[in-house]
């Protein structure tokens, strides 16, 4: 499994957030802030720590007064957003994340079991732990015929299983054969203040399926090597 942290958005927008409250904000300010967030950043998000040291200095004051703040004001945090992509999470796990489907405001697509085929794949996970029925079968010099008859009706040998032979290139039920080890990919947004919550729910020291919880930590490392300000620390203090 494999996690990218594709971008980071809005660190400039919600820098701007604070100087609204209390009236200080102004166009120049704002056209200023936009200006040293372009020069302290790459175009990922990430910080660039061969930039401009006075920009960086003012970008580092201004970082360090919004996670503060943002942790309790958390709409400042919510300008802020993750494109994240994943790859090989088991299915299984998958359905964990899809559980916090609010929380990336439903902005999450993954492989379709229903539009793609899979084999006796799975994930880096399950791989070593488990051999599917097919395959044990096949390291024991056991053989399956290709077809058989059962109450009036022809089946035919498939992954995992066998199907009613009129619908064996149907994919709606090919898949109810699919083990829940079989890797999916998907790619999702969440905004800083929701993925707070998330990975509250889902790291290493919560109850989640090991991989999930590995998924969540991988993506929490990456956040972290992008923008510094962005680690565990501030995900266990916003108020979400």
């Amino acid at each position: 499994m494999r996690v990218f942290v594709n971008k980071i958005s809005g660190i400039d927008d919600a820098i701007v957030s604070m100087f609204m409250s209390k009236r200080t904000w102004t166009r120049e300010l704002e056209s200023e802030v936009r200006r040293i967030c372009a020069s302290v950043t790459k175009p990922d998000g990430s910080v660039d720590l061969e930039c401009n040291m006075e920009d960086y200095f003012k970008f580092k004051d201004w970082m360090e007064k919004l996670v503060k703040w943002g942790q309790k004001h958390v709409t400042m945090l919510r300008f802020i957003e993750f494109s994240i992509t994943v790859e090989g999470l088991h299915r299984g796990g998958q359905d964990d994340w899809d559980a916090h489907a609010k929380r990336y405001e439903n902005r999450i697509i993954r492989s379709s079991t229903r539009l793609s085929n899979f084999g006796y794949e799975m994930s880096d996970f399950y791989k070593g732990k488990i051999i599917p029925t097919d395959q044990a079968a096949e390291i024991l010099g056991i053989t399956f015929p290709e077809r058989f008859e059962h109450d009036g009706k022809a089946y035919v040998k498939a992954v995992n299983g066998y199907i009613d032979e009129q619908y064996k290139d149907n994919q709606d039920v090919k898949r109810g054969l699919y083990m829940l080890s079989i890797p999916s990919n998907f790619i999702f947004k969440v905004n800083l203040t929701e993925w707070a919550h998330v990975y509250k729910e889902r790291n290493a020291s919560g109850t989640a399926n090991p991989e999930v919880k590995e998924c969540c930590e991988a993506i929490a490392d990456e956040l972290g090597k992008m923008v510094p300000w962005f680690d565990r620390t501030l995900f266990a203090a916003i108020e979400n």
